[in-house]
């Protein structure tokens, strides 16, 4: 069984994000696929059902109604843009009002791109790169709110591959590519909010996924909802993700092979649930508490350990459900339909 959105009543809200999109799509001359802003999968039960495409929207944190918005959007209904340097992503990215960015090739700099609310950056094809910078959600003036990345691979960051940061929220990271960065892949912090990452590849990396800033930064409690659904952790070696305060922190369907360290870390008093995923050759698959941080609280059910040690969990955990709506591949499933699914090339962008 796929993980799919179920119908939420009296919010067509997908039908008219696309709708958008098909209309920039008319005023721009781009193709509908080009143009659209968010996107789903058609059926992940088999890697031949494996279709899909960039129209649609994310499952989890990133559908939920809060905060002033309806789900996460991005730049449906903005001008579509093609831009193949440096220069021209930061320009548009930094643009106010809505934008489909569309990165064409390779783009290299380094340091962080701000980008700002109603952006979607979308990778052409399966040969779109950032590499040498990442790419920061919203600064202390300009928020980054209702922003969606995918299909672009990112590698040599010479900071974070991708930073949600400074109260973002409505945030879906999709279908990338990451590695070889010098802190965090995707780091998540500083009181952002509602983001669901989804489908991407990462490896060649030590630190994986940080939510919540530090020990010390307490303004992230009752913020950090995230779901990581169906990502693949592929030999990285830490943070998937470790999670400071958050609550609740949905860890869904992914697959977890061979990291050194640990798989998930739930620290000062977090409510983690880790559902579905699979754990192959994970010593340490979970930690309640890490390091110098104090424990958190984790759930765990209908996970597969293999060649794996025994998780560790702690207290009770506010349900997703009491969010949004979901249903759960069975993990015996996972190693085949999450590496054939995720990273770039897999969507039409």
């Amino acid at each position: 069984m796929s993980i799919r959105p179920l119908p939420r009543p009296g919010r067509p809200a997908t039908v008219t994000a696309l709708a958008a999109v098909l209309a920039a799509a008319a005023l721009t001359g781009a193709s509908p696929a080009a143009t659209a802003a968010s996107g789903s999968r058609t059926g992940a039960g088999t890697a031949a059902a494996y279709a899909p495409s960039c129209s649609g929207s994310p499952i989890g944190f990133a559908t939920v109604d809060a905060l002033g918005r309806n789900g996460t959007t991005g730049g449906a209904g903005g001008p579509v843009v093609t831009v193949t340097t440096a220069a021209a992503l930061k320009d548009y990215a930094g643009r106010p009002g809505p934008y489909v960015i569309l990165v064409s090739g390779r783009i290299q700099f380094s340091g962080m791109i701000t980008v700002i609310a109603d952006k979607s950056v979308l990778g052409v094809g399966s040969t779109a790169e950032i590499t040498g910078g990442g790419l920061q959600l919203g600064s202390t003036t300009r928020p980054g709110n209702n922003v969606i990345i995918r299909n672009i691979r990112f590698t040599g960051a010479s900071d974070d591959s991708i930073s949600v940061t400074n109260k973002a929220h409505h945030v879906w990271i999709d279908h990338n590519d990451l590695s070889g960065g010098y802190d965090g892949l995707i780091d998540i912090k500083r009181e952002s909010d509602y983001v669901t990452v989804s489908w991407n590849h990462l490896h060649h990396h030590s630190k994986a996924m940080l939510l919540g800033h530090s020990d010390n930064y307490t303004a992230d409690i009752g913020k950090l909802r995230v779901t990581y659904d169906h990502n693949f952790f592929d030999g990285t070696d830490q943070r998937h993700p470790r999670v400071r305060f958050a609550e609740p922190v949905h860890v869904l369907n992914n697959y977890y092979r061979g990291n050194a360290l640990y798989g998930v870390a739930s620290t000062e008093n977090a409510g983690v649930l880790v559902e579905g995923n699979y754990f192959e050759n994970v010593a340490h698959p979970i930690y309640v508490g890490y390091d110098k941080s104090g424990p958190g609280r984790v759930v765990e059910r209908n996970n597969r350990y293999v060649g794996s040690g025994t998780p560790q969990t702690a207290g009770t955990v506010v349900e997703p459900r009491t969010y949004y709506p979901y249903t759960v591949d069975d993990p015996a499933t996972v190693p085949a339909t999450v590496p054939a699914g995720a990273g770039v090339g897999r969507i039409d962008c």
